[in-house]
């Protein structure tokens, strides 16, 4: 389906999660080693999200290009360092559109989502859902997919004041519940803390006191990767890390 990444720790340049590391999100959009069936690559566009200094709102670059294409991204990335980042890598859903708004991350004040996955009978499993949402965040959806439509889920209950694990374990929830088989591995951050879902597809986290990492797939070869097992709900920021399983 997709590859994503989160970051949360000192600032690091850009490059040390997308480019140079043996592993690196870049690579992982030619040469995935986990697509569970979902696919073969990653070339239908990429998005990085990151946090500069102070109370700005996240930054984002998005292209419907695959990254390996984007001569410009190197160089950014050598030269932006940030202390919290989420990039993903897309293989878009056949019959969904390749566009850069179609490209994660997500973004809603400073809040940063994505997702790896598919939702089952899409659009017309989750209609009942979508139906509770305002008529203006349906209007406004930034692309007709899963994605953005899972981020206006997650969206509406932040905004209702839903403490973001739950916000993000009730949406999980409500789509296995309404489309069976569905592959929902979320990711969102603040930039300070990382909420992330296994349904379906592969996680690793990589936690340090002063920082973590959560991946698709490790993007080293180092034995603190820690692989998710299917069903948890992952959150974890510098010092702290917590996997429970279950969406409930």
């Amino acid at each position: 389906m997709c590859r994503h990444l989160g970051y949360v720790g000192p600032p690091v340049p850009l490059a040390d999660l997308l480019f140079d590391p043996a592993h690196a999100l870049a690579t992982q959009a030619w040469a995935p080693r986990d697509m569970r069936g979902g696919g073969t690559i990653n070339a239908d566009g990429f998005g990085v999200g990151w946090y500069p200094a102070g109370p700005a709102a996240p930054v984002r670059y998005r292209s419907a290009m695959p990254i390996w294409s984007d001569a410009a991204l190197p160089a950014l990335a050598a030269t932006t360092a940030a202390g919290a980042v989420l990039a993903a890598v897309r293989s878009a859903t056949v019959g969904m559109p390749v566009t850069e708004t179609a490209a994660a991350p997500f973004s809603d004040g400073r809040w940063l989502l994505s997702h790896n996955g598919v939702v089952r009978g899409w659009p017309g499993t989750i209609a009942g859902l979508a139906g509770d949402l305002p008529v203006e965040d349906l209007l406004t959806l930034e692309a007709p997919t899963d994605a953005a439509a899972l981020f206006a889920l997650v969206r509406a209950k932040l905004r209702a004041g839903e403490p973001p694990a739950k916000a993000v374990a009730v949406v999980v929830a409500q789509v296995l519940a309404a489309a069976p088989g569905s592959r929902l591995n979320l990711l969102l951050t603040d930039g300070e803390q990382l909420i992330a879902t296994t349904a379906g597809h592969a996680l690793s986290v990589r936690a340090r006191d002063d920082a973590v990492l959560v991946a698709s797939e490790p993007l080293d070869g180092d034995p603190a990767w820690q692989a998710v097992p299917d069903g948890r709900l992952v959150v974890a920021r510098p010092g702290h890390l917590s996997i429970t399983e279950g969406f409930a």
